[in-house]
């Protein structure tokens, strides 16, 4: 497809393979990055040709780092859509809801939303240099949805937490020690062994899948009721001072200033 701005899709043998194409902001997405791979999803979805979606980022340097705070400092919101919305929490739902395994194939940072879409596929798998982190209460943003509770069941209540309230970044080795990834491998070996993950899955009944993938979500499709509150929530916050005050520290790169919006 050529009509792509803010990624490429191609199909390699059985694989979709859908990259985020912002290397100059570290594959941050703003609202058209959305919409496209919203519409790479679909693609995939619908195509015979495709057992397994694998999903990059361009370059060396990140997978994605989440929302471009730098296009929130700049205009208040990700930009405009062909929709007039910002439908990330129907990318979530997507990355769920298609019927086929969809891979992370983590190249670098993926932090914030960005670690949220990486969490939410189906197998992870992850070069040497990646690393893994949320950055959303340093940024004035917040998942209080899938990025939260699903990663919670990934790695645990504890653990989860601390990548929240702390925001600090995790290496591929400890991402994979705490069950976080399915392997790591060398950078310049990742998207080849996605490759290789997706012909196995090729194999595979699609039909099974299917029903396996909805069985393994059931337990959990709940929470796309708590991913739509919280994104009404942080459709509000990311208007107030508090949640402009992150942007704008982020993009002046200086220290965000949240201590007068501490209540008692």
């Amino acid at each position: 497809m050529t009509d792509f701005e803010d990624i490429t899709y191609e199909i390699d043998g059985g694989a979709g393979i859908i990259t985020i194409n912002r290397p100059e902001r570290y594959n941050a997405f703003r609202g058209k990055t959305v919409e496209e791979l919203i519409k790479a999803f679909r693609s995939a979805w619908a195509d015979s040709r495709v057992s397994a979606i694998i999903l990059t980022g361009a370059g060396e340097k990140a997978f994605c780092t989440g929302g471009d705070v730098k296009q929130r400092a700049e205009t208040g919101d990700y930009g405009p859509t062909e929709s007039g919305m910002f439908e990330i929490g129907y990318l979530h739902k997507l990355i769920r809801d298609i019927p086929k395994p969809v891979i992370a194939a983590v190249n670098g940072v993926a932090v914030g939303g960005g670690h949220v879409l990486h969490v939410l596929c189906d197998l992870s798998i992850a070069s040497e240099n990646a690393r893994f982190g949320q950055a959303g209460p340093k940024v004035g943003s917040f998942d209080a949805g899938f990025g939260s509770a699903f990663l919670a069941r990934v790695v645990g209540e504890k653990r989860a937490r601390e990548m929240w309230y702390l925001c600090r970044q995790y290496d591929a080795a400890t991402a994979e020690r705490w069950g976080l990834v399915n392997w790591v491998v060398p950078q310049e070996k990742l998207l080849d062994e996605a490759k290789a993950i997706a012909a196995e899955i090729a194999e595979k009944s699609p039909t099974a899948l299917k029903f396996l993938k909805q069985s393994f979500n059931a337990d959990t499709d709940h929470q796309a009721g708590l991913s739509n509150l919280a994104m009404s929530a942080l459709d509000l916050f990311g208007k107030s001072d508090e949640g402009l005050e992150g942007a704008k520290a982020f993009a002046e790169k200086r220290p965000a200033d949240f201590a007068k919006y501490v209540k008692a």
